[in-house]
């Protein structure tokens, strides 16, 4: 078994402590989460683990001819070979031990010395057939091709010059590389950063069935829970462990941080109590001892200490603007590129309200559409009409480009908003935690998760009630996905998004467009409804191809999919109860105020009577909208459950 140990591994840059002291320990068969909030040092513990960067103190211990293969965030950068070509050079290592068989074949079959020491040349043959198996070289052609095409490279991919795929497929080309290698262990920076939901989803599957062991960072819920069995947490410089997927221990991690934060909060009482004390009696002769005594005890103290990056950045998109029901109306949108069709007979009504996935493969035109739907691109055939009152709100996935310069956070900010908001700025960057001096960095130094947060930022500036947002968690780490997410689930004006976080579409979605299809094709219903009736879709096709007679059950959907299909309902049937629980309540409400309405002494008082009547009112308006709740809540949990084959609840 191979394995990988940290021993006591420190590391400093500059005057902050990123790692102190640590332990830790990869072995063939851990699949491993490595967690933590920006800048905690992620990138640089899989550095160390993968031996490309060396500790300020602190030893690595390796198993002999350990492999280990580790991808960067980003940077890597290929040219000179076809992508076939380039991709066989992941077979270097075993390229080697390919050309020590052959010299061994010639030597045994011109060997005419003692039978012991042709047993060894046998034996060392036979260990390297089984290696070099193993690593299915000899069928390594076929092992490329699917590799290559499960990451979404095309056949046509396969004959071009590696120097003419853009950065995100160069970094697809590099993990390609990593995983046809077949190291021992994988070393895997953001590995989705450049993934789409396809190319994620063969990528779970792949490290499932990996044999080795892997460390894994990476910003996509789902993708974690569904690949990892441990997490590894740098919290404050050191690793902490929790043997679950990711949710279990993102669950544990919350129960920790509310008993750290009670922690916190006794202690700075105590600390208050003992500056109170102090000040108040330190020029008291009387009380010199006593005084003496508590500033001993204060100096005494550890500091509990919560880190400032877990404080969540709040976000609250303002009330969008009145508009009428109907949105966006697009008749047969056509968009070309030269000879290259991106969107074709596209018609899609968009309503107020909905919040709508946009889903497809890379070259499908899902960034074509949100330019389009945002008046950014206006060079198509077709009809796009947009209803009264329409504002619209428009995240560029290339926002990256859009936001440099030598200009400082502030000053940038100053120049996208009005005047009237000028003294508020701090206030709005320090909720999007930028704090402090922070708002005095120039655009150019700025991460990619900060300038994602500025882009959001700039959305608050000007109230919307139509968001198109392409790609707006690609930068953001889970934190501040979740509260992104937490805003526009209670922003009551319409979304249209792109995103390849599949946790993210799962809980926004309302529908999903499938631009996969010919023509595309509008769902309602989130997207676990949306994949399953898509696989429907799918396994019809394929019976129609094949002359067979299609038999729909819930069979032909994925264990996975069953699995949370269930989940979902066991959810919809607790949001059905809690909607008919609060109904009972408005219920009762309306009863009482109905009863005091009928007493003619509250008319004696009219801020009583016009209260009551506020009341009944707001009771009312909530009632009709959980009445139409419970409607579509029903109507899906009905669907999900046709879907199953069920009428069980779960």
């Amino acid at each position: 078994m191979s394995f990988v140990h940290l021993h006591d591994i420190s590391l400093a840059y500059g005057d902050r402590d990123v790692l102190k002291a640590v332990h830790f320990s990869l072995h063939t068969g851990d699949k491993v989460a490595v967690a933590g909030v920006n800048g905690s040092g992620k990138s640089s513990l899989l550095k160390i683990i993968a031996g490309l960067s060396s500790p300020d103190s602190g030893d690595r211990d390796v198993s002999p001819g350990t492999r280990i293969g580790y991808l960067p965030q980003q940077g890597i950068v290929h040219t000179g070979k076809t992508l076939l070509s380039e991709a066989d050079t992941a077979f270097t290592y075993f390229h080697g031990i390919n050309a020590e068989r052959i010299r061994l074949e010639q030597e045994i079959s011109t060997y005419e010395e003692e039978h012991f020491t042709l047993s060894e040349l046998l034996a060392k043959h036979s260990f390297i057939m089984e290696q070099l198996e193993n690593a299915d070289y000899f069928q390594r052609t076929r092992f490329i091709e699917t590799v290559l095409s499960g990451l979404g490279f095309s056949a046509d991919d396969f004959e071009k010059h590696t120097e003419h795929f853009s950065g995100g497929w160069q970094m697809r080309i590099a993990l390609a590389k990593i995983l046809l290698s077949n190291p021992d262990f994988l070393l895997l920076d953001e590995p989705t950063n450049y993934l789409d939901l396809e190319a994620r989803t063969w990528l779970e599957e792949f490290l499932c069935t990996f044999k080795g062991g892997y460390c894994v960072v990476s910003h996509d819920r789902f993708f974690l829970d569904a690949t990892v069995t441990k997490v590894a947490e740098i919290f404050l410089g050191r690793i902490l462990l929790y043997k679950s997927n990711y949710s279990g221990f993102e669950k544990e991690r919350s129960q920790k941080l509310l008993l750290l934060e009670k922690e916190y909060e006794k202690q700075q009482q105590e600390i208050k109590s003992l500056e109170d004390f102090i000040s108040r009696f330190r020029y008291n002769q009387s009380k010199a001892a006593l005084v003496q005594s508590r500033i001993k005890t204060l100096e005494k103290i550890i500091p509990v200490e919560i880190p400032p990056a877990y404080r969540k950045a709040v976000i609250s998109f303002p009330q969008p603007p009145h508009s009428g029901k109907h949105m966006v109306q697009l008749t047969d949108i056509t968009k070309r590129y030269g000879s290259l069709t991106v969107l074709s007979s596209l018609s899609l009504e968009i309503l107020r309200g909905e919040k709508i996935a946009i889903v497809g493969q890379n070259g499908t035109g899902k960034s074509t559409l949100m330019r389009i739907l945002a008046e950014k691109d206006k060079e198509y055939e077709g009809f796009c009409k947009y209803g009264t009152g329409v504002t619209t709100g428009y995240f560029a996935q290339d926002f990256d480009r859009l936001i440099c310069g030598s200009d400082t956070i502030l000053e940038y900010m100053e120049s996208k908003s009005p005047l009237h908001l000028h003294p508020h700025l701090r206030d709005m960057l320090g909720a999007f935690l930028f704090q402090g001096d922070d708002v005095y960095k120039q655009l150019d130094v700025l991460s990619g998760g900060e300038k994602s947060r500025l882009a959001l930022l700039t959305l608050l500036l000007s109230p919307s009630n139509f968001l198109v947002l392409d790609e707006p968690t690609n930068h953001l780490d889970l934190h501040s996905k979740d509260v992104l997410l937490k805003a526009l689930t209670s922003y009551t004006g319409t979304v249209v998004f792109v995103s390849h976080d599949r946790d993210f579409i799962d809980k926004l979605a309302t529908k999903v467009l499938n631009l996969n299809e010919e023509p595309p094709k509008l769902y309602p219903g989130d997207y676990e409804y949306f994949l399953s009736q898509w696989s429907k879709t799918q396994v019809l096709q394929n019976d129609y191809a094949s002359n067979k007679t299609p038999e729909l059950t819930d069979n032909q959907l994925s264990r996975e999919q069953r699995k949370r299909m269930k989940m979902k309902i066991r959810r919809l049937i607790e949001e059905e109860t809690r909607i008919m629980d609060r109904l009972e309540d408005l219920d009762k409400e309306k009863t009482e105020i109905n009863h005091q309405l009928a007493l003619p002494s509250v008319y004696a008082d009219g801020d009583t009577t016009k209260t009551l009547l506020t009341r009944l009112s707001s009771a009312e308006k909530e009632e009709e909208l959980l009445h139409a709740a419970w409607e579509s809540t029903e109507l899906e949990l009905s669907e999900l459950k046709s879907c199953l084959g069920t009428s069980q609840d779960f």
